[in-house]
């Protein structure tokens, strides 16, 4: 009689966890931290194009985004190391989800469990006139970790990507000057 007793309240725990498991990923599917910044470069969006995807070079120029590797083409997957400021650095495998040339670059990156981190990283570039563009930097969080990171992506990651445009922008514009 015992055992029947501990098998029911066995099921009965595995059944409540396993709600409480599909409903913090269900929450965490639907939170979300976005962090989008913008700068206006003095350049045409090809030759802003070609900096951005001129991946063996990102490590000579690049202050947060210092390597990448793999095809620019969609589906690929990439092999991404950032830098973030005053952090230990990190290398994820994001998978090309969008390749749009002189527009858009567009790939997600995936923690191993679903449901607990991902991040959709996407670069635009908006033509304003000749040889003047606006480039648009900015990533979606979602899942778990966006509540216990959250504080972190409005100073160190936005940081970051600030430090990428700056250079991106001195890159491109420098480039124009010497032509």
């Amino acid at each position: 009689m015992e055992t029947r007793k501990r098998t029911k309240y066995m099921i009965a725990a595995g059944v409540v966890a396993t709600a409480i498991v599909a409903g913090v990923i269900g929450w965490s599917k639907r939170k979300s931290k976005e962090v989008r910044t913008e700068i206006d470069i003095r350049a045409s969006d090809e030759r802003v194009w070609q900096i951005l995807t001129d991946f063996p070079n990102f490590v000579n120029w690049n202050p947060f985004i210092t390597k990448i590797s793999g095809d620019l083409k969609k589906r690929a997957r990439l092999k991404v190391r950032i830098q973030p400021q005053g952090e230990r650095g990190m290398t994820f495998r994001p998978i090309i989800l969008d390749v749009e040339p002189k527009r858009e670059l567009h790939w997600i990156g995936r923690f191993a469990v679903p449901g607990l981190f991902s991040g959709e990283h996407i670069f635009t570039i908006e033509p304003l006139g000749k040889d003047h563009v606006r480039f648009i930097h900015r990533e979606i969080f979602t899942g778990l970790f966006v509540l216990i990171y959250a504080r972190n992506f409005d100073t160190n990651i936005r940081q970051g990507f600030e430090d990428m445009n700056q250079a991106l922008k001195a890159k491109a514009e420098q480039s124009i000057s010497i032509s």
